[in-house]
């Protein structure tokens, strides 16, 4: 079934994807939890879906006594009544539901305004051409509607207020079926008796434009086959416009049935076979698209088949050729009344409506099953990194490999970084671009310059040492703790292999983990060869591991010294750990030891309780203070009055030096 078809089954009567009583195991596949619920098929009421507006109607007695129209998107449901003028072939509302269409008859199509400050009174257009028969009909815009007959397409304008349509181009072709796009408003005409070659026409702006025209390749037998509506759908994938091709073929030793091929349909040029995905089996099947991925829909055997197009793949100098990414499951069970006997009718791209229960959901992947299906790490995550909620679930995988981790297994982490880094890299450059572009001026004259959008693909430093490094490195394990370093020092390494500046916090979890291993020998080569890069806030880490392992000092002050903008840090951090006289010799070995403020240290030095430490540092600025005024007083402005008093108390007063000591 199509489109706007009546989902009653006049159209195509047989659906190919039923309900299946499978055990409650993994499925990849499941369907929404609040399906749109509305009245099922019966003799007083019909069901048509409009795939535009992702609306199911439910037409009573050709809309007498009722009309209800219900999506999976809207929060309330219109309800309405119309005039009995016979039965209806088709309903669609216009996109915001302003207008309404319905077809009755082969020739015209009738409106009505849902417009509050005009009448509902219905308005009628009849088809231009003489002797033609309306097909179908798709609204372009709010205002703007294509009747396709059978010998061609009329594009009009739709006036409310006026109650009449303007026709604004028409285009004569012999026309077997059709199919329209919403999402890239492209029409798709089956022409020729065998109805393979196929007419795009795309719409815009009030203009209507007609493609190059292509060929769709049919089976070499049976000779007679002609393409049918239902082998073929449009859909947006990796947003690409594709049509879809489902070649029917049978089984031999040298062929393994059906496919699917799949046609670009780029907006300017030529159409092109650029992808075929093998089924291997034969009978009926449907498509969906969820997610960027192909789903098949196989009858028999009541299970669906996904497939990636951007996952590795063969190619044979032509085409691509896919094969499904996981053998073939059931969508998970779901709970209504007679699952056992309920159909189920597709149509694009991820909608299935059971009429006779009067249930539409939509069809979803789930990720986290795949996890355990996927073995191959690298396959799985190019998987995972093309979905739309795949954040959470990348993480999980990178804490799962981690903590069943061993050393040989170091390699296809790295591989995993790779993946992640390059994603993050991407995002941060196409960002970059954008405020380069925007603060140039040049995205004012440029349409095609958006900010870029931040996908869960994009893994960044915080999500990973908030979600899977802080987490491993914490963990109780049996692994041995250089591949614990090692799997740090490799996350960073992959960081500085997409020129992506390592933060600060990434370098510190690195030290604790050493330290706390007490591998101080890989903490003094990482920091020697610069492995781990100069920042205050690593120099300041390392003074406070001192205590721990005393060449830490040593290398904190060359880092900060190196860094030559941190030397007041460096004095606060020293004296918050209480080590004075470490502060001292800094300040002196940076030269500003004359302009220090002495009460800040002799308050430090106090605090520490150490007399002998207290008496070495007023000694200092005592023989600071003679060199510099040629008297060992403090000035008044300096406040250290308490503190000669203490040193007083503590050592006498002929402990002071005299104003004339040199």
């Amino acid at each position: 079934m199509r489109g706007e078809s009546d989902v009653n089954g006049r159209r195509e009567a047989e659906p190919v994807v039923k309900m299946m009583e499978a055990p409650m195991d993994d499925h990849y596949l499941e369907l929404s939890d609040t399906p749109v619920q509305f009245e099922k098929v019966s003799t007083v009421n019909n069901v048509f879906f409009d795939e535009a507006n992702k609306q199911v109607f439910a037409v009573r007695s050709g809309g007498a006594t009722g009309v209800v129209v219900k999506g999976p998107d809207d929060k309330i449901c219109i309800s309405f009544r119309m005039e009995d003028k016979g039965e209806v072939k088709c309903i669609k509302f216009s996109l915001g539901n302003k207008i309404l269409a319905v077809q009755r008859t082969p020739k015209v199509v009738d409106f009505i305004n849902f417009i509050p400050e005009l009448p509902q009174t219905e308005y009628s257009q009849e088809c231009k051409t003489k002797n033609a028969n309306i097909l179908s009909f798709c609204w372009i815009t709010a205002n703007e509607i294509v009747f396709i007959t059978d010998q061609g397409i009329e594009f009009y304008q739709v006036l409310p207020d006026k109650r009449s349509l303007k026709l604004l181009k028409n285009q004569s072709i012999n026309v077997n079926w059709c199919m329209y796009s919403p999402e890239t408003t492209v029409l798709l005409l089956s022409t020729t008796v065998h109805g393979n070659v196929l007419q795009p026409f795309y719409f815009r702006s009030g203009t209507m434009s007609k493609m190059p025209k292509f060929e769709i390749e049919l089976p070499a037998s049976p000779k007679s086959a002609n393409l049918s509506l239902s082998d073929i759908i449009m859909a947006t994938i990796y947003g690409q416009l594709y049509v879809l091709y489902l070649k029917h073929q049978p089984r031999t030793p040298n062929n393994p049935g059906a496919e699917v091929i799949l046609y670009y349909l780029p907006r300017e040029g030529q159409c092109k076979k650029m992808h075929i995905l093998k089924l291997n089996t034969t009978g009926k099947f449907a498509l969906n698209v969820v997610d960027n991925l192909v789903v098949v829909h196989h009858q028999s055997s009541q299970t669906s088949m996904l497939f990636d197009i951007k996952l590795r793949a063969e190619f044979d100098g032509a085409v691509t050729i896919h094969h499904q990414v996981l053998p073939a499951l059931s969508i998970h069970p779901c709970k209504i009344p007679r699952a056992d006997s309920s159909s189920w009718t597709v149509f694009q791209p991820d909608i299935i409506i059971n009429a006779s229960e009067g249930y539409l959901w939509c069809l979803q992947i789930k990720l986290q099953p795949i996890v355990h299906m996927l073995q191959d790490k690298g396959r799985l995550m190019d998987f995972l990194l093309q979905r739309k909620d795949c954040k959470m679930v990348i993480l999980s995988v990178c804490c799962q490999m981690l903590s069943a981790a061993e050393r040989g297994s170091l390699p296809v982490i790295a591989i995993i970084f790779d993946k992640l880094n390059q994603v993050y890299k991407e995002y941060l450059e196409a960002e970059q671009n954008y405020t380069l572009a925007v603060e140039s001026g040049t995205s004012r004259s440029s349409v095609t310059q958006k900010r870029p959008v931040r996908t869960q693909a994009v893994i960044d430093q915080s999500d990973m040492y908030t979600h899977v490094l802080s987490v491993f490195t914490e963990k109780k394990q049996d692994l041995p703790h250089k591949f614990v370093s090692a799997v740090l020092m490799e996350y960073i390494r992959s960081l500085n292999q997409y020129q992506i500046t390592v933060q600060h916090y990434l370098y510190e979890l690195v030290i604790k983990t050493l330290v706390q291993h007490s591998l101080f020998y890989m903490l003094h080569q990482f920091l020697q060869y610069h492995v781990l890069s100069d920042s205050k806030p690593l120099a300041c880490l390392l003074l406070s591991l001192e205590s721990t392992y005393p060449p830490a000092h040593q290398l904190s002050l060359d880092m900060l010294k190196r860094l030559s903008t941190a030397n007041d840090e460096i004095v606060e951090v020293l004296l918050s750990k209480h080590q004075v006289l470490g502060a001292l010799r800094f300040v002196r070995s940076v030269g500003s030891h004359d302009n220090i403020s002495a009460r800040k240290f002799l308050d430090a030095a106090r605090q520490t309780g150490d007399a002998m430490l207290f008496y070495t540092t007023f000694k200092f600025f005592e023989q600071r203070n003679q060199r510099l005024r040629g008297s060992s007083h403090f000035t008044p402005g300096e406040h250290c009055e308490e503190h000669v008093t203490h040193f007083k108390n503590l050592f006498g007063e002929q402990a002071l030096l005299t104003s004339t000591m040199v």
